[in-house]
């Protein structure tokens, strides 16, 4: 335990993602029925109508492909922020009922998550970091045995006082709209750096099932103006140029 790094993998999605945003696209358009309709969209190369399709923003058929991603390396401080996606369900791992109690193994402290800031300040503010982790690691068991020894259960509140740091692992599902919805906040150069990270790891992952969908995938400034106004990373060019490399 101690230390951990992200891990992000796609569990699930909707088969054929792209054929199914493409049929409920061209059911609002076509008259003819569902069946002669759907061999139709099976028989042709989806790319260049789902092109056209994001051209026009006609963004609804979309919802119909979903992706469940399952995510570990984060921590409780990006928790707080990825469940303000209201349009999301999430599974996530328990404090309640999954303890952090180390046995007290010499050493041995909860998994958390080490800031880049911090990392880059060199072994000697890391180890500081470590040890902090190592003293709030003390408390928590401390207030577990303590809890415990009343009966009931002591990790419900002995967790209080765990730390945003402290690293936590969660299933994840978005549709498609939803996702580039993200994508456009959480891919941005002011974004936290956390969910920026998990963010573009995100869209690299789901690049690789539907391509054209997510072909603009990203902040906001890869296809207009930086809506962040005078709030502006000022990296535009920079951010184009990073994005134009994950496709």
């Amino acid at each position: 335990m101690g230390r951990k790094i992200l891990y992000v993998r796609i569990l699930r999605h909707s088969p054929e993602p792209e054929e199914i945003v493409a049929f409920g696209a061209k059911l609002c358009y076509s008259p003819i029925d569902v069946d002669k309709l759907d061999t139709g969209v099976q028989s042709k190369e989806q790319g260049d109508f789902i092109s056209k399709l994001m051209e026009l923003g006609h963004m609804s058929p979309l919802e119909h492909a979903s992706f469940t991603f399952a995510i570990e390396g984060v921590s409780r401080s990006l928790l707080a922020q990825i469940t303000r996606h209201r349009i999301a369900s999430f599974s996530v791992q328990s404090q309640r009922y999954v303890s952090e109690h180390s046995a007290k193994s010499e050493g041995q402290v909860f998994d958390f998550i080490l800031p880049p800031r911090i990392e880059a300040l060199g072994e000697e503010y890391i180890e500081i970091y470590q040890k902090q982790m190592e003293k709030i690691q003390e408390w928590y068991d401390f207030w577990l045995e303590k809890l415990e020894e009343t009966g009931g259960q002591g990790k419900e509140d002995a967790r209080f006082i765990l730390p945003n740091a402290a690293e936590t692992k969660l299933i994840l599902t978005m549709n498609a709209r939803e996702l580039l919805h993200f994508f456009n906040l959480r891919c941005c150069n002011r974004a936290q750096w956390e969910i920026r990270k998990l963010a573009e790891q995100m869209l690299l992952e789901v690049k690789k099932i539907a391509p054209n969908i997510f072909k603009n995938g990203g902040p906001e400034c890869l296809s207009g103006p930086c809506p962040e106004g005078k709030m502006t990373c000022g990296k535009g060019a920079e951010v184009r140029s990073k994005y134009a490399q994950f496709n």
